[in-house]
């Protein structure tokens, strides 16, 4: 009896890996923003989920809808943000009517690929009708391609609660994508030594997986992780830590075996937007990047292990992850690039490229031209007021929120999404699921 279960349930992980798409073209509000997640591919989004926001001018507080506004806004400016994210939960707009305002800022404010999360049947369901009417989608054109992710989040040990299943359910029937993520916290809701934090995982994920696959087989689904330790003193989760680095590069042979799209995190257990945080995201960032991983959320921006997200460190971070980018898109060595002719031959010995003829082509487009950090020599910096890094930043996030961009859109199609929430919310809306 013990050997028959054992192999149906190995038999069904195998059934459900067959079916579940290594390939998923997700569609956004614009074709140039459309993407596919699979193994080899790379997207960003920031953090995510915070119950607190922060910046230098207006301090911690709690999160609100126009930190959310103003979240979406700083995501849709940054090209190398390919995702939107669950930013900050506004807490001053109540949790029956908090699906409609976070589904409209992001139609409105953002042509990215767009964030549903997953609490309860109800809600889901007027975001997928937001969504797809704003798309000016039939209810085939919707289920044919995903046009909007959750994360579910098993509630390690080994436990998929009602909301989280239901969410698997909901999104896999309407062809919606979901990244499931375990999130085992070595020491805490998961085995101390990365090894056992990371098989407890991948068994999660493929529960889910299985679940996925037993709903609607083909059904968009992510691997996902994101195990870490806490802090054996205080219990408190950290991240960008060696172990934090070891399990993403655990997690992403795990992906690569199974051969499914995996998203993995960054992330800082800092206080604020100090060289702690910055060396933990980017420990945190270097993991998922040599691991592999196809989605990089908590990206930029995270701080306290999540209870903030800063608009400084979304700047900061930021400023990285267009590094990265730079680095992904390579560098060519033609003759152009070798340049005997305009360049070597063209300086004396002992003299100087810096008015060579490839040089005067080229001074303004061949290196990334930062956009917070300060390569002035000390003296240039005390005149224009000596201020660090974070500062900067201040002064950058303040411009894009101030230019209030919103992308295209037809306007019967605004009048038409406010007309539903207004009628939707007159009926009561919809009270998350538990």
């Amino acid at each position: 009896m013990t050997c028959r279960r054992q192999t149906k349930t190995r038999w069904g992980f195998e059934a459900a890996l067959k079916t579940a798409p290594k390939s998923i073209d997700a569609r956004a509000g614009a074709r140039h923003r459309d993407l596919t997640l699979e193994l080899g591919s790379l997207m960003f989004q920031p953090g995510a989920g915070a119950p607190h926001a922060t910046d230098l001018e207006r301090g911690r507080r709690p999160g609100s809808a126009r930190d959310y506004i103003e979240y979406t806004q700083l995501n849709q400016h940054f090209d190398v943000l390919q995702m939107l994210s669950p930013s900050v939960e506004p807490q001053d707009v109540e949790t029956h009517l908090r699906h409609y305002f976070t589904t409209e800022v992001q139609l409105t404010h953002s042509d990215k690929f767009p964030f549903v999360f997953s609490r309860g049947t109800p809600q889901v369901m007027d975001c997928f009708q937001m969504i797809r009417d704003f798309r000016g989608l039939t209810d085939a054109e919707f289920a044919a391609n995903p046009h909007c992710y959750t994360i579910i989040n098993t509630n390690s040990p080994r436990t998929l609660d009602i909301p989280m299943a239901q969410g698997l359910i909901d999104f896999a029937r309407h062809g919606q994508m979901s990244i499931v993520t375990p999130f085992t916290l070595m020491g805490a809701m998961a085995p101390i030594t990365v090894a056992g934090a990371i098989t407890l995982s991948h068994a999660e994920a493929l529960a889910a997986i299985t679940l996925v696959q037993l709903v609607k087989p083909g059904a968009p689904i992510c691997y996902g992780t994101f195990t870490s330790n806490v802090d054996m003193k205080s219990g408190a989760p950290a991240f960008g830590t060696p172990t934090h680095f070891q399990a993403s590069l655990a997690a992403g042979q795990l992906a690569r075996l199974i051969g499914l799209p995996w998203r993995s995190a960054a992330g800082s257990a800092s206080n604020l937007n100090d060289v702690q945080a910055a060396n933990e995201n980017q420990m945190g960032l270097w993991g998922c990047l040599m691991a592999g991983a196809t989605v990089v959320i908590h990206s930029a921006g995270w701080l306290e292990g999540g209870l903030s997200v800063s608009y400084e460190k979304i700047v900061t971070d930021v400023e990285v992850l267009n590094m990265v980018a730079e680095l992904c898109a390579g560098g060519k060595a033609g003759a152009d690039e070798i340049g005997f002719d305009n360049a070597l031959t063209h300086v004396d010995p002992s003299g100087h490229f810096f008015a060579s003829p490839q040089t005067m082509a080229r001074y303004n487009t061949e290196f990334y031209e930062p956009i917070v950090h300060d390569y002035a020599n000390y003296g240039t910096w005390t005149e224009a007021g000596a201020k660090d890094a974070t500062t900067r930043a201040t002064q950058v996030w303040k411009g894009i929120v101030a230019a209030n961009y919103q992308p295209p859109a037809d306007h019967a199609r605004i009048g038409a999404l406010k007309e539903f929430i207004a009628k939707r919310t007159e009926a009561g809306g919809a009270p998350p699921e538990s």
